[in-house]
């Protein structure tokens, strides 16, 4: 697949990003991180096609996104809906969670993730 190239101003934004993670991003990431969920490597605020996703498992294609409750309102939804459609159009298979899964059940938030990577051919 082609490479997309990444806007400097993104690069920055992503960078300044990975400094100021919310409270559900830092409890995913401490799973996530070092190959600690089976192994596998996940990278966080990778910009990719021109959005910057919170987490990405570039070797198997997937995209993990946490969503606070703006993203319930109307425009988010369109927004999101468009951007998992650039993704998916780009090979990537795309995971949304709530911050509150996240805060309340990781472990099933984890299992999620290994499941849905099993099914990626």
């Amino acid at each position: 697949m082609p490479h997309t190239p990444i806007p400097p101003k993104n690069r920055a934004n992503a960078r300044k990003m990975r400094s100021t993670l919310t409270d559900a991003e830092l409890k995913l990431w401490n799973e996530l991180r070092a190959h600690r969920l089976m192994g596998l490597g996940f990278r966080r605020q990778m910009p990719i096609a021109g959005y910057i996703v919170d987490f990405a498992c570039p070797s198997h294609r997937l995209i993990v996104e946490l969503d606070g409750s703006q993203h319930g309102e109307d425009e988010e939804i369109r927004y999101d809906s468009e951007r998992t459609g650039r993704l998916r159009q780009d090979g990537w298979t795309v995971l949304r969670f709530w911050n509150d899964d996240v805060l309340q059940d990781i472990t099933n938030v984890c299992g999620h993730i290994v499941s849905t990577i099993g099914t990626i051919p």
